[in-house]
């Protein structure tokens, strides 16, 4: 089989906005059929606190897919952290993320930034991408939202409840 050679200008820039949309609905073509998912399985979330004042203390930004939690970003002004509202701000994102029926959630944290806060809320290491400036690196993480307990039934045994 040949194929003919298609000519094109190939161009190198700053974010181009609708190539960005055109190269996201080309995607969504490939991976909405793959997963089983559709558009209806996606959405945007954010958490945001403020001051009395109005000032920014703080949020998180994320998205939902097909039952994945997907945590962008997470961040607390220096002089609120410590302060709890972190654990606050990911405890609220991760209810609504479970209301919206996601049952896991992923996020990514720079050696320097906050990985040892993710792990202590349940979220375990995956991987790791190398070589970003400085020598950090970014670790991946993962968490299952499914809350399982162990109770004890009528016959005095174990059973798992979900």
């Amino acid at each position: 089989m040949t194929h003919d050679h298609i000519s094109g200008t190939l161009s190198v820039g700053q974010r181009d906005s609708e190539l960005n949309e055109r190269l996201s609905q080309g995607l969504d073509e490939v991976n909405f059929p793959a997963t089983g998912t559709t558009a209806a399985d996606q959405g945007s979330l954010s958490v945001k606190v403020a001051d009395d004042a109005g000032e920014l203390i703080g949020g998180l930004t994320a998205w939902t897919w097909g039952g994945l939690l997907g945590i962008d970003m997470l961040w607390i002004r220096e002089q609120s952290r410590g302060d709890g509202w972190g654990t606050k701000i990911l405890m609220a994102a991760e209810e609504e993320a479970r209301r919206r029926g996601c049952d896991r959630a992923c996020v990514s944290s720079f050696t320097f930034q906050a990985p040892g806060f993710y792990q202590r809320h349940g979220y375990v290491e995956t991987g790791r991408t190398l070589g970003f400036p400085g020598g950090a690196e970014d670790v991946h993480m993962f968490k299952n939202l499914v809350q399982v307990s162990t109770v004890h039934s009528v016959t005095g045994s174990p059973a798992v409840e979900r």
